[in-house]
């Protein structure tokens, strides 16, 4: 890891509070809202912590944002701060959730709330966007290179995007050389020099 996040959670309550107030925010791009949370104005990581963890995050099963709750949660207060972190998660989303789904049964069919689903699904594809693109700084510290990552990038996105090929393949495949290329890089850093 790189240099030291500036502040922590004061308690199991403040994560719990905490990771409930992003859940509320975190309308279908979440990536942004908890990268804005945790790194800009809470700063309980800092930017490159926040790319590594959300990296572990995203591999792991379940929800990216839930995995990354319990990483930090537990991070700071061992079992019982990931159970808070989590339950600040899904605690307010489950009661909400259950009354949208009350709701929307009722208009379900009706074109005018089919084409706000979609309006919806293109606000969060531009915030995820975005977030990607504030991030991109952070791999100028990533040992493999700035240039490595983004090929990386570039070939996941073809992978995925446009060939299709199943994300449990490209993970093995694309995620397992990336890590044996972060190690060895690595490795190569600690040996002392002659």
């Amino acid at each position: 890891m790189t240099e030291e996040a500036h502040a922590q959670p004061s308690s199991k309550t403040d994560l719990f509070l905490s990771f409930t107030w992003l859940a509320l925010q975190g309308f279908g791009g979440v990536l942004a809202v908890v990268q804005r949370e945790l790194v800009e104005k809470k700063r309980w990581m800092t930017r490159e912590q926040f790319v590594e963890d959300w990296a572990v995050a995203q591999i792991m099963p379940g929800p990216n944002v839930v995995n990354l709750s319990m990483m930090i949660g537990g991070r700071y207060f061992g079992l019982p701060g990931a159970l808070a972190a989590l339950a600040g998660m899904l605690a307010a989303p489950l009661v909400i959730v259950l009354l949208l789904a009350v709701l929307y049964g009722s208009v379900a069919d009706n074109p005018t709330a089919q084409n706000a689903l979609r309006g919806m699904g293109a606000v969060a594809a531009g915030l995820i966007t975005a977030t990607g693109i504030k991030l991109i700084a952070a791999l100028d510290k990533n040992p493999m290179g700035m240039a490595v990552c983004i090929g990386l990038a570039v070939l996941t996105f073809i992978a995925i995007g446009l060939l299709r090929w199943p994300l449990l393949w490209v993970l093995l495949g694309i995620g397992g050389t990336a890590c044996v290329w972060a190690y060895r890089v690595l490795k190569r850093n600690e040996e002392p020099r002659t």
